[in-house]
């Protein structure tokens, strides 16, 4: 059991209707995702030709930023905000899609960016799903 797993189950209310095997995958996801793409930033930054990989060093930071930022708003569950979580998911999954293409096309010259191009894929995929499961957006209400 993971160290999300026992946290998720040690919570003291109840989670509501969210499935907590996609949220605790997509955290696990957001948190690989996030050491992956810093650790893929640094290792272009010690490339030889590290002009070349500019734009892949810029979306690995900003896809770890919004990992970690995602990562950390799933793992608060008091004062659940649906709508804002639905956010944060998307602006990840965005990320993760942008980054990972960027790293596909550097994969077959520098390693760390093809493992980083697979977590990306994976992380948005695991946003995805923790999406799709949370159903419909909600409508604000009208002030009374």
């Amino acid at each position: 059991m993971t160290v999300v797993e026992q946290m998720l189950e040690t919570y003291p209310k109840d989670l509501g209707q969210v499935d907590q095997g996609k949220l605790s995958a997509c955290i696990q996801a957001c948190i690989d995702c996030a050491q992956a793409c810093t650790a893929c930033a640094d290792a272009c930054l010690s490339e030889d030709k590290v002009a070349e990989l500019t734009k892949c060093i810029r979306d690995n930071l900003d896809c770890a930023d919004l990992c970690d930022t995602t990562g950390r708003v799933l793992s608060r569950h008091t004062g659940y905000d649906a709508n804002l979580t639905r956010t944060v998911l998307e602006a990840c999954a965005a990320a993760c899609r942008t980054c990972g293409d960027e790293c596909e096309r550097h994969a077959d010259m520098h390693e760390h960016c093809r493992i980083c191009a697979a977590t990306c894929h994976r992380c948005e995929q695991a946003c995805q799903a923790l999406l799709d499961s949370l159903g419909p957006i909600e409508q604000p209400r009208e002030p009374a």
